[in-house]
């Protein structure tokens, strides 16, 4: 990192919000009512793409289908997910960081307006400065989320950090030279994550706290 960081970008799903078991779930119950195959590896496999992708991805016979298919699961998580919170600590962590005068945003592959959701269903929207949805842009590991992040808040790619739990997230911020952290808490592995030359990988929020506080609030 060669200037001091000004914005942190959080990934959503698996990474604040505990919400992976849910989607697994959901995509399931939207697979068996198409009749369509669907295993628990795959369906994590695919949770941080935009929706269009994952049923690109996961459906690729049946693309008269798909439609109906992502209105299902989102209409199963919807009915489903009242149990879905932030991970323990996050909260904390993040009233911590806006404290210290950093700037936060979220870069998710959740639709504009499940991501307005979710930022109600935790009060969080005060929180962040800058929220972008994959419906709105483009799916990781396309970086045009984080470009018009950093567009919106003046800042350049060296003055924000990326966290996420996938290779997605990591990928899209290594493809315009981004500072990024993995946690190994969501859906991909450790092994995974460091593909993408991560400057660390937390094994829990509370770890990510720490590092956040020591490496980079206090740079």
């Amino acid at each position: 990192m060669t200037s001091p960081i000004k914005l942190i970008i959080f990934d959503w799903d698996g990474t604040l919000f505990d919400s992976v078991g849910q989607i697994v779930q959901s995509l399931k119950f939207a697979a068996q009512t198409f009749e369509q195959p669907l295993t628990d590896e795959a369906a994590k496999s695919i949770i941080g793409l935009g929706l269009p992708e994952v049923a690109e991805i996961l459906f690729p016979n049946v693309p008269e289908l798909h439609d109906a298919i992502l209105q299902c699961y989102g209409d199963h998580y919807v009915e489903n997910s009242k149990g879905d919170i932030w991970f323990a600590g996050v909260a904390v962590m993040l009233h911590d960081l806006k404290e210290q005068g950093i700037k936060l945003a979220v870069a998710t592959g959740k639709s504009r307006r499940g991501l307005d959701r979710v930022l109600g269903q935790t009060q969080s929207i005060d929180l962040f400065d800058v929220t972008r949805a994959a419906s709105e842009t483009k799916s990781k590991p396309d970086p045009l989320m984080l470009e018009e992040i950093l567009n919106e808040t003046g800042l350049n790619a060296d003055q924000a950090i990326m966290v996420g739990d996938t290779s997605y997230d990591l990928e899209m911020a290594q493809n315009i030279a981004m500072p990024r952290i993995g946690v190994s808490y969501g859906v991909h592995s450790t092994a995974v994550l460091n593909q993408f030359a991560p400057l660390y990988i937390a094994d829990n929020v509370s770890d990510l706290h720490q590092f956040l506080k020591q490496h980079i609030i206090a740079s």
